[in-house]
C-alpha cells in the first residue's frame, strides 16, 4: 500500500459568498474536505494545505494581508501542518509542496479544494508528472461559471468536464463517501 497524503487546495474565505471570488458549491466541498481532513488526521495521513496569494497585488482577489487569503476556518490547520503559499495556479511552482512531501514519505496524493478547473487541474497534473498516484475527492472541489467567446458554462459543467478531463488520464476521480467507506 503506497503512502498517502492529503494536499487541500485554496480553500481560503476569497471563495465563500462573502468573499471575493464566491465557487458554487464551495460550503458544500469544504464541508467534505473537513470530514476527509478529520479522517486524515485520525489516520496518521499527513495534510498539506495551500493557500494561494497574489504577490505585488497583481490581483484584485487573495491579496495578501486580506481575509480573503485566510483558510476557511472549518478547514484550518492545526499542529504542525504545512502551509504553503503559493503565488501561481500550479501549487507545485517556485513552492517546497514535494519536498514537503517527500519528506513525508508521500507517493499518493489525495486532493480536495478549489477551483475545479484551475488549481486542482494544475495541481494532480504536476503531481503526476512528477510521480505520484493522483486521488480526486469531486464533491470536495469546487468551482464557478465559466465564461467564453459569449458562451456561459455553468458551474456543475465546469466541474464536470474538469473532472472528466482528469478521471480520463491522470488519476482516481472519487466521492468523498465512496473515499471514507
Amino acid at each position: 500500500m503506497k503512502k498517502s497524503g492529503l494536499i487541500v487546495v485554496d480553500l481560503q474565505n476569497e471563495y465563500l459568498p462573502t468573499g471575493k471570488l464566491p465557487l458554487s458549491g464551495i460550503e458544500a466541498a469544504a464541508a467534505n474536505a473537513a470530514k476527509v481532513i478529520a479522517h486524515a488526521r485520525k489516520n496518521g495521513v499527513p495534510v498539506f494545505h495551500i493557500r494561494h496569494e497574489f504577490a505585488n497585488g497583481e490581483a484584485p482577489v487573495f491579496v495578501p494581508g486580506t481575509d480573503g487569503v485566510n483558510i476557511q476556518p472549518t478547514v484550518a490547520p492545526v499542529g504542525g501542518e504545512p502551509v504553503i503559499v503559493k503565488n501561481h495556479i500550479n501549487a507545485f511552482r517556485d513552492t517546497d509542496l514535494k519536498q514537503n512531501l517527500d519528506a513525508q514519505g508521500v507517493e499518493e496524493v489525495i486532493v480536495v479544494g478549489a477551483m475545479s478547473h484551475m488549481c486542482i487541474d494544475a495541481a494532480v497534473r504536476a503531481a503526476v508528472d512528477m510521480g505520484y498516484v493522483a486521488t480526486i475527492l469531486h464533491d470536495a472541489c469546487a468551482t464557478l461559471d465559466l465564461e467564453f467567446d459569449g458562451v456561459t458554462v455553468p458551474a456543475a459543467q465546469a466541474h464536470a468536464a474538469a473532472m472528466a478531463a482528469l478521471a480520463f488520464g491522470y488519476g482516481s476521480v472519487i466521492s468523498t463517501y465512496k473515499y471514507l467507506a
